[in-house]
């Protein structure tokens, strides 16, 4: 009879660190929720990832930034969206971007395309500088189910499903996701999920909304 899985450890920025470079996903804090993650450019670790929420792989996961050089990694953007991002990032934001080659498709959903943002959250932040380059960061539950603000919130059988838990402060604030927006080809911003930063906030820095 095959043992079960124990409980995931809870483990420092460190740990954290050395298992998602050894391609094990793990579960992270960030600006509104917790999140669980992988190395963006491993298709394997973010297969795991998948896996462990029972997620369609049709649905691509969002990406979070260390730092505003990794978007290049991954993500080809224009000059035109630069001020958008100055105004909102690091934050709640994500943005639709074409992906570069060397995204796996896995992480698209087969789109071609990545919802990326620099998190605001510190240890967030620090997780993926530190791994070098952007990580997925999609909800830390089991698809359907509630984001959690708490590790005590998370799901028994996720946590059997990852090697370790970072939680380190502040807490996710809760509240809404991040707000998801896109440029189109005739460079008009269009709000595909609003969220934590509200079309009226977008507006009111200056930036026209389809």
């Amino acid at each position: 009879m095959e043992k079960a899985r124990k409980k995931a450890p809870f483990v420092n920025l460190k740990r954290a660190v050395e298992l998602m470079l050894d391609g094990h996903p793990v579960i992270f804090p960030t600006e509104t929720f917790f999140a669980l993650g992988s190395r963006a450019l491993d298709a394997d670790a973010t297969a795991r990832v998948f896996r462990a929420k029972h997620r369609s792989t049709v649905r691509p996961l969002p990406l979070i930034l260390g730092e505003w050089e990794q978007l290049d990694l991954i993500a080809k953007s224009s000059d035109s969206i630069r001020p958008l991002l100055e105004q909102f990032w690091p934050g709640p934001l994500s943005v639709i971007f074409p992906a570069r080659l060397r995204v796996p498709d896995i992480l698209t959903g087969g789109t071609g395309r990545v919802a990326v943002r620099l998190s605001s959250h510190p240890v967030a932040c620090a997780l993926a500088k530190a791994v070098g380059e952007p990580i997925t960061s999609s909800s830390a539950n089991i698809s359907g189910n509630p984001a959690v603000t708490s590790a005590a919130q998370l799901d028994p059988e996720l946590c059997t499903s990852v090697y370790g838990i970072l939680d380190e402060p502040p807490a996710p604030a809760g509240g809404l996701p991040s707000t998801l927006v896109e440029y189109d080809e005739a460079n008009r911003l269009h709000i595909l999920r609003e969220g934590a930063i509200s079309r009226e906030a977008i507006h009111a820095a200056g930036f026209e909304i389809i």
